[in-house]
């Protein structure tokens, strides 16, 4: 079912449309006689509006409305409908013939696409429920087994290795409520439950805010921060773009190994914010980066009792929000050693 943005959008453009072929004959006449270029004319016009329109019927329109055109201006008599004569006769069957089959042609070609993107929209929640299993087995098993070795030892341990079991279950349990975070920012982005909603937003604030929120969590962590003097307002939904960053901080806290140097950078485009987040570790395997985003990454190097690895979905969260925003995010290994990731927003005019 169509929305009334687009049909209104579709019935502007049949109106359109034929007004300019109409108007284009009309300065073709002045300068030289066209007359054998006006069914030609109409007749590309109607096929312009049967490709940008949806379904058939604003073709056939636009096709009816350039019969009557050229048989009121163009034919003899002129500015008098002779809706029976030859002429008008075959130029009305010709061009609902156009405007039919390039309605069905466009049909078939929206459908194999629509069909094509719910097909990668699958195999994406594929792979993000691949990533999930996988990513949340090893916190859950420490839990598990932390939790065991408390109720099973309780008398045995002393107050240090109770100390240490405790800490790992409480650091274990935040990263678990950080990647349901993330999880639902993707459900709720890709459901389109809710929408999201820009504010103007001073850059400042919210580079402050990502800092405070990252240090809490890698306070031994510097970042060295570098945005434009003067005062910058970007529209966006200042949640979201603060989980972007702090999931990609992270992700270099986590997975640049050889790291000392984390660098966010904003700089100022045309009518662009754009975001990088830089550091000098080891980079990013070249065969991970096609699928960087895509909320699944190769673990077949994986142990499957290895590290935590969010990875794959916080970086498929950026990838969300940052569409939802209008935009698109990217990734590169840097010449002189480590990664970089960017992004960009627009402005307020």
């Amino acid at each position: 079912m169509l929305d009334t943005k687009t049909i209104v959008r579709d019935a502007v453009f049949t109106v359109i449309i034929p007004i300019a072929a109409f108007l284009l004959i009309m300065l073709l006449q002045h300068f030289f006689d066209a007359h054998s270029l006006i069914p030609m004319i109409f007749v590309l016009g109607v096929f312009f509006v049967s490709l940008k329109t949806h379904g058939f019927l604003w073709g056939i329109i636009a096709s009816l409305v350039g019969v009557l055109l050229v048989n009121y201006a163009f034919t003899y008599p002129y500015y008098a409908f002779d809706l029976i004569s030859p002429e008008c006769v075959s130029s009305a069957v010709v061009m609902l013939l156009v405007a039919v089959m390039t309605g069905v042609l466009t049909t078939r070609v929206r459908t194999q696409e629509k069909l094509r993107a719910e097909n990668e929209k699958e195999r994406m929640r594929a792979n993000l429920l691949r990533a999930v299993s996988h990513d949340l087995r090893t916190p859950l098993t420490t839990i598990y087994g932390s939790c065991t070795a408390i109720l099973e030892n309780y008398e045995q341990l002393n107050e240090n290795q109770k100390q240490m079991l405790l800490g790992e279950i409480k650091e274990d349990s935040e990263w678990l409520i950080r990647m349901v975070e993330n999880l639902l920012s993707v459900t709720r982005i890709d459901s389109k439950m809710v929408r999201v909603n820009k504010t103007p937003t001073a850059l400042e604030e919210l580079i402050d805010t990502v800092l405070i929120k990252f240090r809490k969590r890698r306070p031994d962590q510097e970042v060295t921060v570098k945005i434009p003097d003067e005062f910058v307002s970007i529209p966006m939904d200042a949640m979201l773009i603060e989980q972007v960053l702090t999931n990609i901080l992270e992700n270099a806290a986590d997975h640049a190994k050889g790291m000392t140097e984390l660098r966010l950078e904003v700089d100022l485009k045309g009518n662009k914010a754009v975001f990088t987040v830089k550091d000098n570790g080891c980079g990013i395997d070249p065969e991970r980066l096609r699928d960087l985003f895509t909320g699944y990454l190769d673990r077949g190097n994986t142990v499957t009792d290895g590290t935590r690895n969010n990875m794959g979905i916080g970086l498929s969260v950026c990838s969300a929000i940052i569409k939802a925003h209008g935009s698109e995010i990217s990734a590169q290994n840097l010449k002189e050693g480590g990664a970089a990731f960017t992004f960009s927003l627009e402005m307020e005019d």
